[in-house]
C-alpha cells in the first residue's frame, strides 16, 4: 500500500492539502495511508523548508503549494 504524507504545521494551506489529497485517492481510486506530518522536526528530515509539501513513500513530489486535485492524482499515479 502506498503511503502519502502532507507535511505542513496546520496552517490552512496545509489543511487545504490534505483535502486535496483525500479527493485525490478516492478519484483515482486507490488504497493508500495518508499521514499528516506537522512537526517541524520531521518536516525538516524530509528537506522541506516551505510547506505545504507532499511526499509519496517517502520521496517529496510538491513543495511549497496547494496541488490541484488533479496534479496530486498524477503524482500518485506516476
Amino acid at each position: 500500500m502506498m503511503t502519502v504524507q502532507v507535511l505542513g504545521t496546520g496552517c490552512r494551506k496545509c489543511v487545504a492539502l490534505k483535502e486535496h489529497v483525500d479527493a485525490a485517492i478516492q478519484q483515482a481510486g486507490i488504497q493508500a495511508d495518508v499521514q499528516k506530518v506537522e512537526d517541524i522536526n520531521e518536516i525538516v528530515k524530509f528537506g522541506v523548508m516551505s510547506t505545504p509539501a507532499l511526499a509519496v513513500d517517502g520521496e517529496v513530489k510538491i513543495v511549497g503549494k496547494v496541488a490541484t486535485v488533479d496534479e496530486i492524482v498524477k503524482v500518485l499515479q506516476s
